[in-house]
């Protein structure tokens, strides 16, 4: 009644076949990470875009941080932190890195939209992050 299986030896290892294609599962999940890596790199410069903004990196001389207002000050920080942690999240391909992509993404959109004096602009950036987000939808 017990008879031992056949593929219970450890030692009894299929060849690998460097010839053989990619399931399809795995090909989508490749195409994801690799999505999520590039808009990992992209949520990286953005953080560091803001994050020079708050630190005065390249900023003309009475520009500075403490010039703006409130709101642009506020928005700027919510940025560069938000999108940093996206971005670490991102490339861990973790689920809560999306979900902080997508926070991000639909905020500055939706800031960009209902309160356009807040960063004057952008509606080109914010037309390319809405693409993303419809890729990633896609996926």
């Amino acid at each position: 009644m017990n008879e031992p299986a056949l593929d219970d030896d450890p030692h009894n290892l299929e060849p690998v076949h460097s010839g053989d294609s990619v399931p399809s599962g795995e090909l989508w999940t490749l195409r994801l990470v690799m999505f999520l890596r590039v808009m990992a790199g992209v949520s990286i410069l953005k953080g560091l875009y803001h994050w020079s903004q708050v630190i005065g990196i390249m900023i003309p001389a009475g520009e500075g941080f403490e010039t703006h207002s409130i709101a642009w000050q506020s928005a700027t920080v919510f940025f560069a932190v938000i999108d940093l942690v996206a971005a670490v999240g991102l490339w861990l391909a973790a689920a809560w890195g999306a979900v902080i992509w997508l926070t991000s993404v639909v905020s500055m959109i939706a800031l960009d939209i209902f309160f356009p004096q807040v960063f004057q602009g952008g509606v080109l950036f914010d037309l390319v992050e809405f693409a993303a987000l419809v890729v990633y939808l896609w996926f």
